[in-house]
């Protein structure tokens, strides 16, 4: 993922509902590993602890109950709590606001080939449209007319509006019947028949077999063995994470969500465009589903013999519009020279660490002391800080009766954390907590302990440039291949800072020699955690580590300030824009307003949003973007 949302205010928008497809519902390394989360910008995005998935194009609840999102963040964190402290350029730093809206905030996925990925093409390919050659029996031969046949094959292959074909059965006996059900099903692999009696005629009525059938067998449909077997494609999606964009794509198409693979997980708060794979679906299929969407569309099609896999990209590039700044353009220039040439302090960026007054290290650390009690009660407590109503219910009831059903009952929507976590005490009890806790998905428990490693990075990374600045010393790490060395005084002047790299903490990594290093220990020491012990009763939580390189550098960097009147339009000329031919952004020299606009690329596990923090040297916390938000609109 590359960076969350750090503004939720507007465009709250969703999927139409009238598509004709109704809806329906690692182990650790033995060997150190270089930390290569999914995508920019660390792990796969997951719910946290208080966030539910709203009704799509409504009204949010917080705006129903008269909530502002500043509200809910008062109790948030700054990225003082998470151990980013640290600068590695000298020149003035100047304020902005970031995403203000969410096109402004644009990312392209860069594949495994180097290239980046563009919306560039909605046509099928060639093979897609080819009705399949039917091998009929002599005795079929006449019973299907051309017309039929040709309608049929329309149906198959998702071509006909209607959903479904009726044939008149002129001559009506049960062997001619039989004859076209047969027919129809040899010749049209994926259809099924029923026959229907209407005015005193009888008719057989073709229809896909895609409809309740495709969630439990989708790889039965008709597939031609010289096709790939995955379609893979772009998806284009705007103001949605990539987990809500697959799962309304698996709705229309009726799979389930692990039919699509990805590279990595991309912003919501943004218009992000990266390449996708999904098995045996035809590029005809998923084309349609362009007359049903919002805020996505599928394109640039083809069909391959593999899916995706996570952290296979390159990377991302990243379009940043940076508002309302104050710095003169000098000001501009040093500080995206700086960026260039130097880069930025590869920090866990804060949307690692959740978004409420328990951050989501705190339960991390809890799960590595084996506190389970704990747990529990930083997940379920009541927590200060604006919530919605529903969730406050539910922990106060908590609070009150400790009884898992009666919390539960509580909660709309099941399956947040809470209830998950509420599903597996009610069905376990308080003395099986590690079982209950299971009820969790894998990717959401690994968050909390991953959010606790990043902490210590990050704080220990501090220190380190604190204590040594921007040049490599004796004692710190260089990694040869996937093996970490300690540099001598001798061999330290033979690298740069760009070449060293720092552990989280955990059983397979060595630890710099130097004073900084042995304060892996103290902080873990005065977490109640034992460095020399990272290996967890729960095998699921032992941790490896990896390391990370403690500065990056962006690759194709460019910027321009540009000037503009009306704060309402997009100031990126979007792939979609452009397939649409709608004209580029205008800019006036003379505009009241001031804007950097930015672009850059980075390698995956990194955060734009402490390259951005790093020119504009200001605090990229939601809650501290949210009052300058506040202050800019008021």
């Amino acid at each position: 993922m590359a960076d969350s949302e750090l503004l939720q205010v507007a465009d709250q928008l969703g999927e139409k509902r009238s598509c004709p497809a109704d809806e329906e519902e690692s182990k650790p390394s033995k060997k150190p590993k270089v930390d290569n989360d999914h995508g920019n910008g660390g792990p796969p995005r997951q719910q946290d602890e208080e966030e539910e998935e709203e009704p799509e194009g409504e009204a949010s609840e917080e705006e129903e109950d008269g909530q502002t999102f500043a509200d809910m963040m008062k109790h948030g964190l700054t990225e003082l709590d998470v151990g980013i402290l640290k600068y590695v350029s000298d020149h003035e730093g100047f304020s902005g606001i970031l995403k203000e809206r969410y096109s402004d905030f644009v990312v392209h996925e860069i594949n495994k080939q180097g290239k980046t990925v563009h919306l560039d093409d909605l046509s099928i390919p060639a093979d897609s449209e080819e009705v399949p050659e039917a091998q009929p029996q002599p005795n079929e031969l006449d019973v299907l007319t051309e017309e039929q046949k040709k309608q049929l094959g329309e149906l198959q292959l998702f071509k006909n509006k209607e959903g479904d074909v009726s044939i008149e059965v002129m001559d009506d006996t049960k062997e001619k019947r039989t004859l076209v059900h047969k027919a129809i099903k040899t010749q049209f692999p994926g259809l099924e028949t029923k026959t229907e009696e209407r005015d005193g005629h009888k008719f057989i009525v073709a229809y896909h077999a895609a409809g309740k059938k495709a969630l439990a067998a989708p790889r039965k449909h008709f597939w031609p063995k010289n096709r790939g077997s995955f379609c893979h494609f772009v998806l284009y999606k705007e103001n949605k994470d990539t987990m809500d964009a697959i799962n309304v794509l698996s709705k229309f198409l009726r799979l389930r969500p692990n039919m699509f693979s990805y590279m990595g997980t991309k912003d919501k708060r943004a218009i992000t465009v990266q390449e996708i794979a999904v098995l045996k679906i035809t590029a005809e299929r998923l084309a349609h589903l362009n007359k049903c969407l919002m805020n996505l569309k599928v394109g640039n099609f083809c069909y391959k013999n593999h899916p995706l896999k996570l952290g296979e990209l390159q990377g991302n590039h990243f379009t940043v519009v940076i508002r309302n700044i104050s710095g003169t353009d000098e000001q501009v220039h040093q500080a995206m020279s700086s960026l260039k040439q130097t880069g930025f302090i590869n920090y866990y960026g804060m949307q690692r660490f959740g978004t409420t007054a328990v951050p989501t290290q705190n339960v991390g650390r809890a799960i590595l002391r084996n506190d389970w009690n704990e747990v529990i009660d930083l997940i379920l407590k009541p927590r200060p800080g604006a919530e919605k109503e529903f969730m406050v219910r539910c922990r106060e009831e908590w609070a009150k009766t400790q009884d898992p059903e009666a919390a539960l009952k509580k909660l709309p929507n099941k399956r947040c954390v809470e209830g998950q976590l509420l599903r597996g005490l009610s069905m376990y009890g308080k003395k099986n907590i590690v079982t209950a806790f299971g009820l969790i998905p894998r990717n959401n428990r690994l968050m909390y302990i991953h959010s606790y490693q990043s902490v210590v990075w990050n704080t220990m990374v501090s220190r380190r440039i604190e204590a040594f600045g921007l040049k490599a010393v004796e004692g710190d790490l260089v990694l040869k291949g996937t093996t970490a060395h300690v540099l001598s005084a001798e061999n330290a002047e033979s690298y740069s800072i760009h070449d060293i790299v720092m552990p989280l903490p955990g059983f397979d990594v060595i630890y710099p020699t130097h004073h900084v290093g042995k304060g892996y220990r103290e902080l873990l020491a005065a977490d109640g955690l034992d460095i020399d012990n990272m290996r967890h009763k729960v095998k699921d939580y032992s941790l490896a580590g990896a390391y990370r390189r403690v500065i990056i550098r962006p690759s194709d960097v460019s910027w321009e300030v540009i000037q503009y009147d009306d704060p309402r339009i997009s100031l990126v000329h979007s792939d979609f824009e452009k397939l649409e031919s709608k004209p580029a952004p205008v800019f006036n020299k003379e505009g009241k307003y001031r804007a950097l606009r930015m672009e850059f690329s980075l390698p995956p596990s990194t955060y734009a949003t402490m390259a951005i923090r790093e020119v504009l040297k200001l605090d990229t916390s939601i809650k501290k973007q949210t009052q300058l938000n506040t202050t800019w609109f008021n």
